[in-house]
C-alpha cells in the first residue's frame, strides 16, 4: 500500500526580492509541515508551479492544470499536480507593484515582463497554485481532487477544506493490482474526500508496465510516424531531445509517451517534462536528456548545436547537422513503419479499392495508444530476441551477478556492423535492463512472455500484414487491461464549479487552513496504520523463460564466400591430410583452405575439426604438421575484430594450449607462441567475456548432480562454444559447439540452475548458505588463476627481445585505449634480429615486457574479481601470484626460443635473377618479399576467374634503372609461372611504409608500397628474414636513385660513364663529353646577354654549378630592366664570329629548321641574308639564347620586324616567350603562332587604354606599342590580308579609316563556358549551323562567335561530331588570340582591331597533377576493393576528371583547326607557354597536317614543339632532388592520351601504332634515354647533350636517343607500324571530343606479369618457343597450343595479328632456306604494290585480292566502326587511297546508319543483285561537266541507287546512298540538258553532300522514278 498524496502545498505570488517586475512563488502553507521519513519534501517546487515565471495579469484567466515531474537524488520521480487560479492582487502587493512599475517605466522600454500600465485598484490578478506532490502517477485522481478543493472554495460549499485536505493526505491505495480473482478490492479502491464525492482508483495489474493513457497516440498525431521513430532511436542511442509546445499538459504527455515507447528499457538520464524558465541553462548540459520547454523559449533552443528539437505544435523534428541518429536495422525499420501506418490509418489499405467496405470502426484513442505501444513491444522482442542466451551467470549466491555477452549477441544476430544496436547495447538503459531482467528468478511480465514464446510467431507473420495486425491487437488488449482492469466500475461522483465561475468575483481569497486540524487527521490515520498488520502483497516469482535460441535478424547473404559445402569439404580434407601425414596433398590444398577461411562457417569448421584431434587436452605434432596447423589458425584469427570475441578466437583459445611439438627432450613448443600477433588477444573485453563464460560453466557444474557432469575438458572452457553464455550449452544453434559432447535433451542451462538455486535459497540453513557462497567464490578465484596463466601464454612473446611489439600492442599500454589498429602491432616485427646482438639491453627489455604483461593481467584480475565478489584476501594473493606466473613463463619460453632457432629453416624457393639491360647494374641484391594483390582484380583471380598469380613469393631487386620483382605464385596449384613486375626508378611517384600480413604464415610484417607513374604498383611484405635495416637501406638507395642531386646522376647520363649516382658533381668539370662548340656557345651567350637579361626573367634555370645552392649574393638586382640595347649587342647576321657560325650551322640542322623549310616558312641561305619576297623569315636573334632561355636558337618571325624590336616585344610576355610562328597551313596559308601568356601590360593594356597614346611614352608603353606593331606585322604577312590593307600598321589605334580595309573590323571577347553545358545545350539548340549563339555586340544568324563553339552551343551534330568546315562566318578576324580567361579579364573590345581575343578557361598544371593522382588511384587502387564492381572503377575515374581535361584539350584544338582551315591565323597564348600551349599547338598540327601522323613527322613534331620550345621535362617529371617537392605532372602523357583518342577514331590516318604512343609514354619518364631530359635546348647545350652525337662515334654507345632506338627497332620488327595506314590526301581530322566518345587508354590498365612492362624491347622478348619436335616414337609432333592468360601473357605477342604472323612466317622460312632475311618493311611494301596492280588488271572486273579498297570515304574517318563493328572480321581494310577519292566531305552524321548498306558491295556480283526498279536516266555531271545517259538501278534491299555505263555493265560507276537523301523535288532544265525533253521530266535528288540533277525520257517515267524513290525512303 502507498499514500496517494505525500504533500499538499499552497503557493502564491510574491514580489521579487530584488524588486524586478518578475514576481516569485512563495509557499503559503504546506501539509504535513514536517517531512515524511521515507520521502523528504522536494525543493524548488515553486519554480515548477509557474514554469514561464510568476507574473501578474490584467484579467482573470480560467484555472489551469498540469503535472510536472521532479526527480530526486535517488532517481525517484515525484509527480507535482498543479492547479492554478487567479485572484485579485491585495493592496500591499498593489502598491509595491505600482511603485515598481513607475520606476521601470522611466528606464525600461516597452515589452518587458511587467510593462503594463500602472494598475488601478481592482485591475491586476495574481496566480495562486494548489499543488499535490505524490510518488504515484494518477493524473485524473489528482485533477479531480484539486478540482474539488477549488470548487469548494469558489462555490462556497459548506465543507471544511481542512477535512478534505486531511483525507487526501491520509488516503492509502494498493501499489499494483495483483490477481483480481482473490479479492475484488486489491486492484480497485474507491475513495471519498468527505465532500459528498466518490472516486474509483484502478491500480495497474503489473507495476513494471508503464501507464500511457492516450499520450503515445497523441504523440503520433502531433509528429507523425517518421518523426516519432527518429525520436525513439535518438532517445535509445542517448541523444538530447527537447520538446516545444505552448501547452504544459502536452509537454508532459509527449515525454510520458516517449518513455512508454522505450519499455522494457528504462530511461535513466535527465527527464524534465516541464522545465521552468529560470532553469533554461540546464539545456547546455553535456549529458543526454528528455526535456520539455514552453514554445515561448524557442529562440534559446535554436542556439543549441547538438539537441534534437521536436515542435509538438508545428509537428516538426529538427535534427542538427552534427547529430547522426542511427536508424533501426533493416528490415525492422521498414516493417515497423508499415505496421504503424496500418494502426494509425486503417483506411490506407482500403483507399484504392473499387468497392470499399462500409466504414470500419476506428479504435478509441486509448485503444489506439495501446496498439502503438504493442508495435514497439513487438519491435523490442524482435531486437532482443534470445538475449537470455547471452547472459553469463557469474555468481548465484548471495546475490546473482550477471554479465551480458554483447559481442556474442551481435555476432549471433549478424548485426556486428549495426550502428543502432551497438549503441543501444552500450547504453545505460540496457545496462539497467540486464541487471533488472537478467535475474533468473523473479516476477515476469508481458515482455518476458513475448520474447520467450512469440518470436517464432512474429517470424512466421512477417509477410502477412493482417496476422501482424491481429497480434498487435491481442497485445494491445493486454496492455489496456493492465491499465483498466475493471472498466465497468469507473464511476465518479464529483462537484464541478459552474460555468465561467472564475469570472465571478470570489467571495474572498483562498483561506488559510488550520494546520492543527489537518495534522490531527494525519496523525490519527498514522496511528491506525501502525496497529494494522502490514499489507505486503507477496510477489509471485517464477523462473524466467529463456525462449528459443537466437537467430540472425536477417539471414546473412552468402556473398562471395558463401557457406558452400565444397569449401568446408576442402577444409576437412586438408586437416585430415595433415594428421595422416600426407603433407604433399595438404600443401596443394592449403591456398584454397586459406581462401575459404575468409568465411565464418569455414573458420568454425576448422575449430571443430582440430578439436577432434585433441586427446586429454594435448596433441603432439611433428614439425610440418605443427606449421600447417599454426598457419591455418593464424589465417582464421587474422580477420577477427576485437568484437569477434564470441567467435573464432574463443573456440581456438583452448586449442592453442593443446597443440604442441617437441623441440628437444624436455622442451615443448605450444601453438600459442606462434599465434600471438592478433589484436584480439590484447583486448580486455575478449578476456572478460571468456572468463565469465568459463566461470558460468564451472558454477553450473557445482550445482549439477555429478552424473550430469561431462568430461573435464568441456568444463574447462570447451562448452563455451562460440563464446555463447548462459544457456548456450543446450541451444540448437550452439548444438555440438566446439568440443562439446552431443547434447542430451534434459540438460539444464546455467540460468535454469541459477533459478532453481534462488528459489531454494531462503529455505537453506545459514551454514549451508555460507558453504555455497564460499564454494562459488573459490571457483571464481581458481578461474582467475587459470586465466592469469592463459593470458601470460598469449601475451608474452616467444622472443622477449621483440618486447617493443608488446608495448605498442593495443591494450597493454592503456586499458582504456584498446584500439584495434593493426598498424602499431607490426612496428617491431622486423627489428627483432637487430636487438639480439645488443646483449646489454637484453635484461632490461625482458623486465619491461614482463612489467607490461603483469600490469595488463593485474588490471584484468582487479576488474573481474571485484565484479564477481572475490574476497580481498584472495585478490591480494592473486596480485602476488601474477608476477611469479609471468616470470616462470618467461623462463620456459627462453628455452623454447633457443631451441626453435636451431630448427632447420623451411626450404624457400631460390631467388630468380632478373634480366638486365646493357649498362644496367644491380644496386641492391634481391630482398625476399611477397608481392601482394593491389586491387587490380585480374592478377588475383578476381571475378573474371583465372589463376591467382598474386600473392607471389620472390625477391625485389634495385638496379640503376629499375625496381624489379621476380617470383612465383604462392599458390602451388597455379603452376610454375614466373611473375615479374617492374618499373623505372625514375617513375616512382609515391612510397609509403605499410604493415601487412604475409600471405603464407599470416604474420604481420613491415612492407613497402611503391607507386609509379607508369601505372605499376609494388605492394610488398618483407620476408621475416629481411631485417629492418635492409629494408631501410633499400628505401634510402631507392630515394637516392629516384632524386639524384643533378641530372648527370640519371641513368641515361651516368650509363657507361664512371659517374656513380649520388656522387656530388665536381664544379666546373663538364666531363670529356663536352664539345668545343657547346663551350664556346655558352661562353658567347653569357658574354652577349649581359647581366641585365639574365636577371630579369621570372624563370631562370640556374647554371649547373649553382644547381641546388642558394643564388650568390651579388644577384640582388633582380628586376633591373635594360632601357635599350646598345647597337653592338645584337649584331647583324653578317658580322658573326667564327664560333657563332659554327653554332648557326648546327642550329640549322635542328629539327625545327628542317620542318620550317618543309613548310616553306622562310629559308636560311649561307649568308643569312633575307629573301624579301617571303612574308616570314628565320631569325637567329635567339641563337645565343639571349632573348628567351627556353626558346630554340632559330625562330620564325614576320619579315618586316627587325631583330632589335623582338627584344622589346618579348618583355610583354611571360618568360619572354613572345609570339613566333610554328606552322603554316599549306592550303589557306594561315599560320599558327605560340607564345607565353601576357604580362599585365601588352595587348590587354592597349585594349584598356581607349585614347591614343601620346608621343612621349614610357618604357612600358613603348614595348606595348612594339607588341602591337608585331601583331600587325603578323596580320600583314598573311597573303590575303597583306593585299587588303597594304603595308600600313596601326599606329596607336587612332587611324579610324582603317575600318575600310577590313571586313567588319571588330574585336570580340568570347568565353568558354563549362564543357558540361555542351550536352544540355546541344539537345535544345535549333537546327541552324550554330544554333542560339551568345555573340557580344552582334545580331543576326551568321555572325556567330568563336567562343560559343567552345561552349558547345554548336550545331546539333550527332555524338558531338564537328560541323562541316565551312561553318565559320564569312567575316572573320585575321588573327585570333586564344588566351587565358583570367589573364584577359576586363578587356574592352576595341572596334579597330584585326585580331580578336578568345578568352577560354583552361586548367592549370596543378590540376593536371591532382587529376593524375586520382587517375592512378582509380586504375591501380592499392588495396583490393571491398565489393569490386565496374561501377566503382568508373566512379573513381569520373572523380579524377582526367577525361574532362582530355575533352577540353581536344575541344580547343578542334576549334583552332577550324579557324586555321577557314583562313584565319591563330596565336595560342596560355599560361607560361610551355604546358597547355604546347599540348594545343601540337594537337592542332597533328590534326591539320598528315605529315605529322607519320613516324618521322611525329618525331619532328615532338622535337620541335616539346623539346626545342622548352617544355620542362625535368621539372614536370621531378627528375632531380630540386624537383622533388613539385611532384610529377604528366603534361606530355596527357598529350599522348589525346593522340591516342584521335588514333582510335581515325585508325587509318596514322603510320605509327598505338604501341608507339605507349612506348613514348613509358620512356618519357623512364630516364633511359637522354631525349626527354632537361628543360630546354639551352640546358641541353650547356650540358653538351645536343650536338655531342655529331662528333666522334668511337664508343659503341648504348642508344642515347629514343628516336635512334625506335629507328633501329623498326628495322627489325613492325611493332611501331600501323598496317591499317592508308592516309587521305591533305585530310584534316576533326575528332569527337565529348567525354562519352573518349576511351580509357589501356596503357593505364593493362599489365603483363610474365615479363613486366613490354616497353624495354630487349627484355620483353621472352624465351623463344621450342620448335616442333618429332616424337621419338615417330608420332605426330606435339600440339603447339598454349594457354594465354590475360594479365600474365602479352596477348599481341602470344597471338599476333595476321599480317605480323605472315611476316614472321616468311622470316622463318627464309632462315630455313638459308636465304638472307629480307627486311619486313621491304616485303610489306612489295605486297602493297602488287595488290595495287592486281586490283585493276584491265580496269574492270571485281578485285580478287584479299586486300580490297572499296571502303567508302566516311568509313575511314570513322575507323572506330571498323575496329569494333560486328563485321570487322570479314571487312578487309584499304591500303591505298586511289579509288576512294570520289567522295569528299568528311561529315559523318549518318555514318552509323549508312555502314550496313556499304558492307555488301564487295562480295556480290551484278547477277545476284537485287534490282527493285531500273531504267535509263540522264544525270548531270559535276561542275562544268555535261549531262550523260546512265542505266540506274534502285535497290530497296541495300537502300541505294546505283548507276552503270549501260544496261549490261557489271562494274558499278557510282552509288547514291538513300540514307543520305534529304529530299526529292521537281527540277528545272539546266545548261546542256537534253533539248527534246519536257521540262516536267526533270527532278533533283538532294543528299547531305550535294544535289543530283536527273532527267527522265518523259514525264510519266519521271513521276514513276520520283514515286519509287519516295516509297523507298518512306519504307526506311
Amino acid at each position: 500500500m502507498a499514500r496517494l498524496a505525500d504533500y499538499f502545498v499552497l503557493v502564491a505570488f510574491g514580489p521579487h526580492p530584488r524588486g524586478s517586475g518578475e514576481g516569485q512563488g512563495q509557499i503559503l502553507q504546506r501539509f504535513p509541515e514536517k517531512d515524511w521519513e521515507d520521502n523528504p519534501f522536494p525543493q524548488g517546487i515553486e519554480l515548477f508551479c509557474q514554469p514561464s515565471g510568476w507574473q501578474l495579469c490584467p484579467e482573470r484567466n480560467p484555472p489551469t492544470f498540469f503535472v510536472a515531474v521532479l526527480t530526486d537524488i535517488n532517481s525517484e520521480r515525484h509527480y507535482c499536480a498543479c492547479l492554478t487560479f487567479w485572484e485579485p492582487v491585495e493592496p500591499t502587493q498593489e502598491e509595491l507593484c505600482a511603485r515598481d512599475a513607475t520606476e521601470r517605466d522611466e528606464e525600461a522600454d516597452e515589452g518587458g515582463p511587467g510593462a503594463l500600465p500602472p494598475p488601478t485598484p481592482g485591475q491586476l490578478f495574481a496566480p495562486k497554485t494548489l499543488v499535490l506532490v505524490s510518488r504515484l502517477d494518477h493524473v485524473e485522481v489528482f485533477r479531480n481532487s484539486l478540482g474539488l478543493i477549488y470548487t469548494i472554495h469558489v462555490e462556497g460549499l459548506n465543507v471544511g477544506l481542512e477535512n478534505v485536505v486531511g483525507n487526501l493526505l491520509t488516503c492509502v491505495i494498493p501499489l499494483a493490482g495483483g490477481s483480481q480473482l482473490d479479492s475484488g478490492e486489491d486492484g480497485v479502491r474507491t475513495i471519498s474526500l468527505g465532500a459528498g464525492d466518490r472516486q474509483v482508483i484502478q491500480t495497474p495489474l503489473t507495476d513494471s508496465l508503464p501507464i500511457s493513457r492516450c499520450s503515445v497516440a497523441l504523440l503520433f498525431r502531433q509528429l507523425g510516424i517518421t518523426n516519432v521513430l527518429s525520436l525513439f532511436c535518438a532517445a535509445l542511442t542517448e541523444h538530447k531531445v527537447l520538446f516545444l509546445s505552448r501547452s504544459y499538459q502536452r509537454l508532459s504527455d509527449a515525454c510520458r509517451g516517449l518513455l512508454a515507447l522505450l519499455f522494457p528499457l528504462r530511461y535513466s538520464f535527465t527527464y524534465v517534462p516541464i522545465l521552468p524558465a529560470q532553469l533554461l541553462e540546464v539545456l547546455s548540459t553535456p549529458t543526454p536528456f528528455i526535456i520539455g520547454v514552453n514554445a515561448a523559449f524557442q529562440a534559446e533552443a535554436q542556439e543549441l548545436l547538438d539537441v534534437i528539437v521536436a515542435d509538438l505544435d508545428g509537428g516538426t523534428v529538427t535534427v542538427p547537422e552534427c547529430v547522426h541518429i542511427p536508424p533501426l536495422p533493416e528490415p525492422l525499420q521498414s516493417q515497423t513503419h508499415s505496421i504503424l501506418s496500418m494502426v494509425l490509418d486503417p483506411e490506407l489499405e482500403l483507399a484504392d479499392l473499387a468497392f470499399p467496405p462500409p466504414t470500419t470502426s476506428i479504435s478509441s484513442l486509448k485503444m489506439q495508444d495501446k496498439e502503438l505501444r504493442a508495435v514497439f513491444l513487438r519491435l523490442f522482442a524482435q531486437l532482443l530476441q534470445g538475449y537470455r542466451w547471452c547472459l553469463h551467470m557469474v555468481r548465484i549466491h548471495p546475490e546473482p551477478v550477471i554479465r551480458f555477452h554483447k559481442a556474442a549477441f551481435l555476432g549471433q544476430r549478424g548485426l556486428v556492423e549495426d550502428d543502432f544496436l551497438m549503441k543501444v547495447l552500450e547504453g545505460m538503459a540496457f545496462a539497467g535492463f540486464v541487471s533488472e531482467r537478467g535475474v533468473p528468478y523473479r516476477p515476469t511480465d508481458l515482455f518476458d512472455e513475448l520474447v520467450a514464446h512469440d518470436v517464432a510467431r512474429m517470424r512466421a507473420d512477417e509477410n502477412h500484414p493482417q496476422r501482424v495486425l491481429r497480434h498487435v491487437k491481442e497485445l494491445a488488449e493486454q496492455l489496456y487491461k493492465n491499465e483498466n482492469p475493471y472498466p465497468a466500475v469507473a464511476m465518479h461522483k464529483l462537484q464541478r464549479p459552474g460555468e465561467a465561475s472564475h469570472l465571478r468575483r470570489a467571495p474572498r481569497p483562498f483561506p488559510r487552513l488550520d494546520e492543527g486540524t489537518v495534522q490531527w487527521i494525519v496523525d490519527q490515520a498514522a496511528a491506525k496504520m501502525q496497529g494494522a498488520p502490514p499489507a505486503v502483497k507477496a510477489e509471485k516469482r517464477t523462473t524466467v523463460p529463456s525462449g528459443p535460441p537466437m537467430t540472425a535478424i536477417v539471414e546473412r547473404s552468402g556473398g562471395l564466400h558463401g557457406t558452400s559445402a565444397r569449401r568446408l569439404e576442402v577444409v576437412r580434407n586438408c586437416i585430415s591430410y595433415v594428421f595422416e601425414g600426407k603433407m604433399l596433398e595438404a600443401k596443394k590444398l592449403l591456398p584454397a583452405v586459406l581462401r575459404a577461411l575468409k568465411g565464418r562457417a569455414a573458420r568454425r569448421c576448422l575449430a571443430q575439426e582440430l578439436r577432434l584431434h585433441v586427446q586429454q587436452n594435448r596433441a603432439v605434432l611433428d614439425h610440418q604438421q605443427f606449421d600447417f596447423v599454426v598457419r591455418m589458425m593464424n589465417c582464421c584469427l587474422q580477420d577477427c575484430t576485437s568484437l569477434d570475441e564470441h567467435g573464432i578466437a574463443a573456440a581456438l583459445l583452448p586449442l592453442v594450449t593443446a597443440f604442441c611439438r617437441k623441440l628437444s627432450p624436455g622442451v615443448t613448443q605450444f601453438a600459442y607462441s606462434c599465434v600471438q600477433e592478433h589484436v584480439v588477444w590484447s583486448t580486455p573485453q575478449f578476456w572478460e567475456a571468456m572468463f565469465y563464460g568459463d566461470v558460468q560453466t564451472h558454477i553450473r557444474a557445482l550445482y549439477l548432480e555429478p552424473a550430469e557432469d561431462r568430461d573435464p575438458f568441456s568444463v574447462c572452457g570447451g562448452s563455451l562454444g562460440r563464446g555463447m553464455g548462459g544457456p548456450g550449452s543446450r541451444s540448437p544453434v550452439a548444438l555440438r559447439q566446439v568440443g562439446e559432447a552431443p547434447v542430451q535433451e534434459d540438460e539444464r542451462s546455467a540460468l535454469d540452475v541459477a533459478s532453481e538455486q534462488r528459489r531454494l535459497w531462503p529455505t537453506l540453513s545459514r551454514e549451508k548458505q555460507q558453504e555455497l557462497v564460499q564454494k562459488e567464490e573459490s571457483t571464481v578465484f581458481s578461474q582467475a588463476i587459470h586465466y592469469a596463466n592463459r593470458m601470460s601464454y598469449l601475451l608474452l612473446p616467444l622472443d622477449s627481445s621483440k618486447s617493443r611489439l608488446l608495448r605498442e600492442r593495443a591494450g597493454l599500454g592503456e586499458l582504456e585505449s584498446a584500439s584495434n589498429s593493426l598498424v602499431t602491432n607490426s612496428m617491431a616485427g622486423s627489428m627483432a634480429e637487430s636487438y639480439d646482438t645488443e646483449s646489454g639491453f637484453e635484461d632490461a627489455e625482458t623486465c619491461d615486457v614482463a612489467g607490461a604483461v603483469v600490469r595488463f593481467i593485474n588490471r584484468f584480475v582487479d576488474k573481474v574479481c571485484t565484479e564477481s565478489g572475490v574476497t580481498s584476501d584472495h585478490l591480494k594473493g592473486l596480485h602476488v601470484m601474477v608476477p611469479d606466473i609471468v616470470q616462470m613463463h618467461i623462463e620456459t619460453l627462453e628455452a623454447v626460443h633457443r631451441e626453435s632457432k636451431r630448427l632447420p629453416p623451411i626450404q624457400k624457393p631460390k631467388l630468380l635473377r632478373p634480366r638486365l639491360l646493357p649498362g644496367e647494374e644491380c644496386v641492391l641484391d634481391g630482398l625476399r618479399v611477397y608481392l601482394l594483390p593491389d586491387g587490380r582484380e585480374e592478377g588475383a583471380g578476381g571475378p573474371g576467374g583465372g589463376p591467382a598469380l598474386l600473392p607471389a613469393e620472390g625477391a625485389v631487386f634495385l638496379t640503376t634503372y629499375r625496381v624489379i620483382f621476380t617470383g612465383m605464385p604462392t599458390d602451388p596449384l597455379v603452376g610454375e609461372q614466373v611473375v615479374v613486375r617492374s618499373f623505372p626508378v625514375a617513375a616512382l611517384t609515391k612510397e609509403k611504409r605499410i604493415s601487412v600480413q604475409t600471405p603464407v604464415d599470416q604474420l604481420l610484417q613491415d612492407g613497402l608500397q611503391l607507386r609509379s607513374c607508369t601505372f605499376q604498383l609494388l605492394k610488398m611484405a618483407f620476408d621475416e628474414e629481411v631485417g629492418s635495416d635492409s629494408a631501410e637501406l633499400f628505401r634510402k638507395q631507392l630515394h637516392k636513385l629516384r632524386y639524384p642531386p643533378d641530372v648527370r646522376g640519371t641513368f641515361a647520363l651516368s650509363l657507361g660513364s664512371a659517374h656513380t649516382p649520388g656522387r656530388p658533381p665536381r664544379a666546373k668539370d663538364k666531363g670529356p663529353s663536352f664539345r668545343t662548340l657547346s663551350r664556346n656557345l655558352v661562353k658567347n651567350a653569357k658574354k652577349t646577354i649581359g647581366r641585365q637579361y639574365v636577371t630579369r626573367k621570372k624563370y631562370n634555370p640556374p647554371s649547373w654549378e649553382h644547381r641546388g645552392q642558394p643564388p650568390p649574393e651579388d644577384q640582388e638586382d633582380e628586376i633591373s630592366v635594360s632601357e635599350e640595347l646598345e647597337p653592338s649587342t645584337l649584331t647583324p647576321s653578317s658580322a658573326l664570329k667564327p664560333s657563332d657560325r659554327m653554332t648557326m650551322s648546327s642550329l640549322v640542322e635542328r629539327a625545327c629548321c628542317r620542318d620550317y623549310q618543309r613548310l616553306g616558312l622562310g629559308t636560311l641561305s649561307s649568308s643569312l641574308s633575307r629573301a624579301k619576297s617571303e612574308p616570314f623569315r628565320i631569325s637567329p636573334v635567339n641563337r645565343m639564347y639571349a632573348i628567351c632561355r627556353s626558346y630554340p636558337g632559330l625562330l620564325i618571325v614576320p619579315q618586316s620586324v627587325q631583330d632589335n624590336a623582338l627584344q622589346r616585344v618579348s618583355r610583354c610576355y611571360r618568360q619572354n616567350r613572345f609570339p613566333v610562328v610554328c606552322w603554316r597551313s599549306g592550303r589557306s596559308k594561315a599560320v599558327l603562332l605560340r607564345s607565353g601568356g601576357l604580362h599585365g601590360k601588352g595587348v590587354v593594356g592597349l585594349f584598356k587604354a581607349q585614347n591614343a597614346p601620346s608621343p612621349g611614352q614610357s618604357q612600358a608603353d613603348s614595348s606595348s606599342l612594339e607588341q602591337e606593331k608585331y601583331l600587325q606585322a603578323v596580320v600583314s604577312s598573311m597573303p590575303r590580308y597583306a593585299d587588303a590593307s597594304g603595308r600600313n600598321t596601326l599606329s596607336g589605334f587612332s587611324s579610324a579609316h582603317m575600318g575600310s580595309h577590313v571586313p567588319s573590323p571588330r574585336a570580340r571577347v568570347t568565353t568558354l563556358s563549362n564543357p558540361m553545358a555542351a550536352s544540355a545545350s546541344r539537345r535544345t539548340a535549333p537546327r541552324g549551323k550554330w544554333g542560339s549563339v551568345r555573340a557580344s555586340g552582334r545580331s543576326g544568324g551568321l555572325s556567330t562567335d568563336v567562343g560559343s563553339r567552345l561552349a558547345g552551343v554548336g550545331p546539333p551534330q550527332a555524338n558531338g561530331a564537328p560541323p562541316e568546315p565551312g561553318f565559320l562566318r564569312p567575316q572573320r578576324a585575321a588573327l585570333y588570340i586564344i588566351g587565358d580567361k583570367a589573364q584577359l579579364k576586363g578587356v574592352r573590345p576595341d572596334p579597330l582591331q584585326q585580331w580578336e581575343l578568345v578568352p577560354i578557361e583552361v586548367f592549370e598544371a596543378r590540376q593536371v597533377k591532382a587529376s593524375f593522382k586520382k587517375l592512378l588511384k582509380a586504375c591501380v587502387p592499392g588495396c583490393p576493393a571491398t565489393e569490386p564492381s565496374p561501377a566503382s572503377f568508373l566512379r573513381s575515374l569520373e572523380d579524377s576528371e582526367w577525361l574532362i581535361q582530355i575533352h577540353k584539350l581536344l575541344q580547343v584544338s578542334v576549334l583552332v583547326v577550324e579557324l586555321l582551315d577557314s583562313g584565319s591565323s591563330v596565336l595560342v597564348s596560355l599560361e607560361d607557354g610551355w604546358d597547355i600551349t604546347t599540348q594545343v599547338v601540337s594537337l592542332v598540327q597533328l590534326l591539320s597536317d598528315p605529315f605529322y601522323r607519320t613516324l618521322e613527322g611525329f618525331r619532328l613534331l615532338v622535337e620541335k614543339e616539346w623539346l626545342s620550345f622548352g617544355h620542362r621535362f625535368s621539372h614536370r617529371g621531378a627528375h632531380t632532388l630540386a624537383g622533388q617537392s613539385s611532384g610529377f605532372t604528366p603534361v606530355f602523357l596527357q598529350f599522348l592520351d589525346c593522340v591516342h583518342q584521335i588514333h582510335l577514331q581515325f585508325p587509318m590516318e596514322f603510320e605509327f601504332s598505338p604501341f608507339y604512343l605507349k612506348f613514348l609514354g613509358y620512356h618519357h619518364v623512364s630516364r633511359r634515354f637522354r631525349t626527354f631530359l632537361l628543360d630546354s635546348d639551352y640546358e641541353r647545350i650547356e650540358l653538351g647533350l645536343l650536338y655531342e652525337e655529331k662528333g666522334d662515334r668511337r664508343a659503341p654507345q648504348a642508344c642515347r636517343s629514343v628516336w635512334e632506338y625506335v629507328e633501329r627497332l623498326s628495322k627489325r620488327t613492325p611493332v611501331f607500324y600501323n598496317y591499317m595506314y592508308a592516309p587521305e590526301d591533305a585530310e584534316v581530322l576533326r575528332p569527337y571530343s565529348n567525354v562519352s566518345n573518349l576511351k580509357v587508354w589501356d596503357f593505364y590498365t593493362e599489365e603483363t606479369l610474365a615479363e613486366g612492362p613490354p616497353y624495354d624491347w630487349e627484355l620483353a622478348q621472352g624465351p623463344p618457343e621450342p620448335p616442333e619436335e618429332e616424337r621419338p616414337d615417330g608420332g605426330a609432333p606435339q600440339s603447339r597450343r598454349r594457354v594465354v592468360w590475360p594479365c600474365y601473357d602479352s596477348r599481341p605477342r602470344a597471338q599476333p595479328d595476321a599480317i605480323s604472323r605472315l611476316l614472321e612466317e616468311m622470316q622463318r622460312l627464309e632462315t630455313e632456306l638459308g636465304r638472307p632475311p629480307e627486311r619486313w618493311k621491304d616485303a610489306w611494301d612489295r605486297v602493297k604494290a602488287a595488290q595495287r596492280l592486281e586490283g585493276r588488271p584491265d580496269g574492270r572486273g571485281t578485285p580478287s585480292s584479299l586486300l580490297v579498297s572499296s571502303v567508302p570515304h566516311h568509313r575511314r574517318s570513322l575507323g572506330v566502326y571498323l575496329q569494333e563493328g560486328p563485321v570487322g572480321s570479314t571487312l578487309s581494310l584499304s591500303l591505298d587511297s586511289d579509288q576512294s577519292s570520289g567522295s569528299t566531305a568528311s561529315s559523318s552524321r549518318q555514318a552509323a546508319r549508312r555502314s550496313t548498306s556499304t558492307l555488301y558491295s564487295q562480295f556480290q556480283t551484278a547477277e545476284s543483285e537485287n534490282r527493285s526498279y531500273e531504267g535509263t536516266l540522264y544525270k548531270k555531271g559535276a561542275f562544268m561537266k555535261p549531262w550523260k545517259a546512265r542505266w540506274f538501278v534502285l535497290d530497296k534491299t541495300k537502300h541505294q541507287l546505283r548507276y552503270y555505263d549501260h544496261r549490261a555493265d557489271t562494274e558499278c560507276k557510282g552509288v547514291i546512298d538513300l540514307a543520305e537523301v534529304e529530299a526529292v523535288a521537281p527540277g528545272t532544265p539546266a545548261m546542256g540538258a537534253p533539248k527534246t525533253v519536257d521540262e516536267k521530266a526533270f527532278f533533283d535528288v538532294k543528299t547531305t553532300r550535294r544535289v543530283y540533277n536527273f532527267c527522265a525520257q518523259d514525264v510519266p517515267s519521271a513521276q514513276q522514278w520520283v514515286d519509287q524513290i519516295q516509297s523507298c525512303l518512306s519504307d526506311a
